[in-house]
């Protein structure tokens, strides 16, 4: 039997003779379910109807987006190590391409996800490449199809690899987490933020949400933990979740100064 993927956010369920009824992870305030209702497709037929397209971002980082877009549009970023590759967020597709290619850039020794928006078809790319799949352990409820490769860790860092260490920052989800590179680039750092800091169109510029597709903010206290959070953290660049989000220069400035100005709006200071 099939897994089946949720077309709208890339979730996939166990194997089972039908879709599921309904998919939880849409169904929550900070997804949507759309009017048309819920739909369903197969690894297979993603595959016949979807590929991978890579970018080097920069030296020893690259993307993987689907194209045609599909579910919420999120890109996966290949980190290169010489401890090992480590995959950050993911998407819903692997295909025989991508499959090589990982293969070829040598493998995965793990995969990190950011929340559950994410969580795609993880569990087959650890498998493909018998890799640990890194999630935290706040967000395990949201987990729709259990696997051994899951390791649900805990507190509020977990270094993957010397200098490659996952932050908690919660936010958007409890076990909201974020990735810093501290070798990149050229020693000065990298933020991987997926959208628990969102890149904004402004690239000189993040923001915070509870909810993006329904636009409901998160509270001031909470935002500036954030910032707070990532304050020891050097990071000159920060690559969001999405294809061209990402701010070049000045990244711990910019979410300094991004996460002041939104709080001085919610505290109701729009001219200031």
């Amino acid at each position: 039997m099939p897994i089946h993927v949720c077309n709208t956010c890339g979730t996939s369920f166990p194997d089972t003779p039908q879709p599921p009824s309904d998919c939880p992870i849409c169904e929550d305030e900070r997804q949507f379910v759309p009017r048309t209702g819920q739909a369903w497709t197969t690894p297979a037929r993603l595959a016949d109807r979807h590929a991978n397209a890579w970018r080097r971002l920069e030296k020893d980082l690259f993307e993987i987006h689907t194209q045609p877009g599909f579910g919420i549009g999120q890109r996966a970023l290949l980190l290169r190590t010489p401890l090992g590759n480590i995959l950050w967020d993911c998407i819903a597709l692997l295909d025989d391409a991508t499959e090589a290619l990982v293969r070829a850039l040598g493998g995965l020794a793990a995969i990190a996800v950011s929340h559950p928006h994410y969580y795609t078809c993880m569990q087959d790319w650890a498998h493909a490449f018998d890799c640990p799949l890194h999630l935290h352990a706040a967000d395990a409820a949201w987990v729709v199809r259990p696997d051994p490769a899951i390791r649900h860790w805990d507190g509020e860092t977990l270094e993957l690899v010397p200098n490659v260490t996952l932050l908690r920052l919660g936010g958007h989800f409890p076990g909201g987490v974020v990735l810093h590179w501290a070798d990149g680039p050229e020693g000065r750092g990298a933020l991987l933020s997926g959208d628990i800091v969102q890149v904004a169109a402004d690239l000189n510029r993040v923001s915070f949400l509870w909810s993006y597709p329904n636009m409901m903010p998160l509270a001031g206290a909470t935002v500036r933990r954030i910032a707070d959070t990532l304050k020891p953290w050097p990071f000159d660049r920060i690559y969001g979740a999405f294809p061209g989000r990402q701010v070049m220069s000045g990244g711990a400035e910019v979410v300094e100064r991004s996460a002041a100005r939104y709080i001085e709006l919610l505290e109701g200071h729009p001219s200031s």
